[in-house]
């Protein structure tokens, strides 16, 4: 997400394979309400409550409850299905038009009717805002929106892109009241208009109040009165302090490892318990190509020959997370496993002193790894400096570690300072084109002077067009084999999605899946 470099959180249209069309999804009808309200705290912050800027997790989590978008993702599902939408499809066979038609009746929290021009004001408001915080850089295909008449919605593409309605199934595609927004510039107001499942009553530097919209229209049944989300801004002892003295109800992203493993292992009179989720979220080192050393093949080769996945996921996360050998994770058609068929799973000195030899190196090869402290997890400079010191105990490399500030982190990796460096991906949408466009495309956003014309030329152009998505499996088999050959990143985990919750709290299966859609409806509680 533009990296949406985040924590570990401790896949496009249904029936495209087979025809063109969306098949109508169900409408509840039912916005439920009834239950108890819900308290949940997280540590990350929510950036944004504007649909045109929000491009982080936290912002994501707001407009995914909030607002309607015209297809959504179902609980543990990674194909969009028909949300505000009654019907949506291509409409020709080069995936470059698409139409959506909306339901009857569709109004937002305020009471105005939602229309086809609210769609296609929100289309090109994001566009036309272009805030360099938000998702307009889904959207580089887009040329233009139509509304001719008050439900049917006509995207139409620059290019083919099978995977456009996945994209307008995540936040991006959050629908915004064209009478309450102003198209030329961001709301400042931390309010919020919206269509969704519930509406946002407030919103502070502690907390965000949330409560059930009752005239909603779409696929959700509401099993609460409301959520409270509560901010502890990175503080992560006082958001387990709040769970375990009951304080709060749900403790969602930010957790460290060693919290979630003390809460698994302690007897149960916390009366708190772990609930584990499929994730998509991975993390890579990445080589500047340009590097005087790390833009050197060998150099690259022997780090992937050394690096032990399986004990930084044993020692430094405490088995929160996964290796992870290919650039598509687990749990995403198209992943292969190319890193682990290329360079193993146990580290081989051996064969990463060849490969230093056949680049012409025979002395200890001086490296420094950047790393930034928190952005991508707590543990990432412990995680780091772990490597440094396989790298090290190998006896082919002098590594250190150092750790630079996000904002100053992102201005040196932009100009090249850096040769070795970490990034992570919280995944806009579960497929595969999203794993790898936006690090190996044209303008790629790893900032490594990475190229190659057999993916930019040809295989990404024909993965996007395909509208069967099990079509492309052998093509981005053939994109994993070039990335792990020539080595412009080395994946390093994938990480699994954990929330902790108090005994008499339910649902949160249905919230941790690859498609990172948090389901406040889905939460319950005794």
């Amino acid at each position: 997400m533009n990296m949406r470099n985040q924590w570990p959180v401790l896949p496009v249209v249904a029936g495209l394979a087979s025809g063109l069309l969306t098949g109508c999804g169900t409408d509840s009808g039912d916005s439920g309400g009834t239950g108890s309200s819900v308290v949940m705290g997280m540590s990350d912050d929510v950036l944004a409550t504007d649909p045109a800027s929000g491009y982080d997790p936290g912002s994501w989590l707001l407009f995914n409850n909030v607002f309607q978008s015209l297809l959504s993702f179902p609980n543990g599902g990674t194909e969009p299905e028909p949300e505000a939408a009654k019907s949506c499809g291509f409409t020709d066979t080069s995936t470059t038009v698409y139409k959506c038609t909306l339901k009857d009746g569709l109004q937002f929290s305020n009471g105005d009717a939602l229309t086809s021009e609210d769609v296609k004001f929100s289309f090109d408001r994001t566009l036309k805002i272009n805030d360099p915080a938000g998702p307009a850089i889904m959207f580089p295909m887009l040329d233009k929106v139509e509304a001719p008449d008050e439900k049917t919605v006509v995207f139409r593409l620059k290019v083919p892109d099978a995977t456009f309605p996945s994209k307008i199934a995540s936040g991006a595609g959050s629908i915004v009241d064209h009478k309450q927004y102003d198209a030329g510039g961001l709301r400042k107001d931390g309010e919020a208009v919206g269509s969704g499942p519930y509406k946002l009553d407030s919103f502070g530097d502690d907390k965000a109040v949330f409560s059930v919209n009752d005239g909603y229209k779409g696929t959700a049944k509401v099993k609460n009165s409301g959520v409270t989300l509560k901010f502890f801004h990175g503080d992560q002892s006082a958001l387990k302090k709040d769970l375990l003295d009951n304080k709060i109800d749900i403790a969602y992203r930010g957790l460290s490892a060693g919290d979630i493993a003390d809460i698994q292992n302690a007897d149960n009179s916390s009366k708190a318990e772990v609930v584990e989720g499929s994730s998509a979220e991975v993390q890579h080192l990445v080589f500047n190509m340009h590097d005087p050393v790390a833009g050197k093949l060998g150099v690259r080769k022997a780090i992937a020959y050394l690096i032990d996945r399986d004990a930084l996921i044993k020692d430094v996360y405490e088995g929160t997370a996964t290796p992870l050998y290919s650039i598509i994770p687990a749990g995403i058609a198209g992943h292969n496993t190319a890193f682990f068929d290329t360079y193993g799973a146990s580290p081989s000195p051996a064969k990463a002193a060849a490969a230093l030899k056949d680049t012409g190196i025979t002395g200890k090869v001086k490296l420094t790894l950047w790393s930034t402290p928190s952005r991508y997890g707590p543990a990432t400079d412990q995680e780091l400096k772990a490597i440094a010191k396989q790298l090290n105990a190998s006896g082919l490399f002098e590594a250190d570690v150092k750790s630079v500030a996000f904002d100053q982190y992102e201005k040196d990796i932009a100009k090249g300072r850096y040769g070795v460096y970490v990034k992570g991906w919280v995944p806009d949408y579960p497929d595969a084109d999203n794993f790898t466009a936006p690090f190996f495309g044209h303008g790629n956003v790893l900032s490594n002077n990475f190229s190659n014309n057999t993916i930019t030329g040809t295989l990404i152009p024909r993965t996007a067009a395909e509208i069967d998505r099990a079509a492309t499996d052998n093509d981005y088999g053939r994109l994993q084999d070039i990335v792990a050959d020539q080595l412009p990143v080395l994946p390093v985990w994938q990480a699994k999605q954990y929330a902790v919750t108090r005994e008499n709290v339910y649902g949160l299966e249905y919230c941790l899946d690859a498609s990172t859609v948090f389901r406040f409806w889905e939460l319950s509680k005794d």
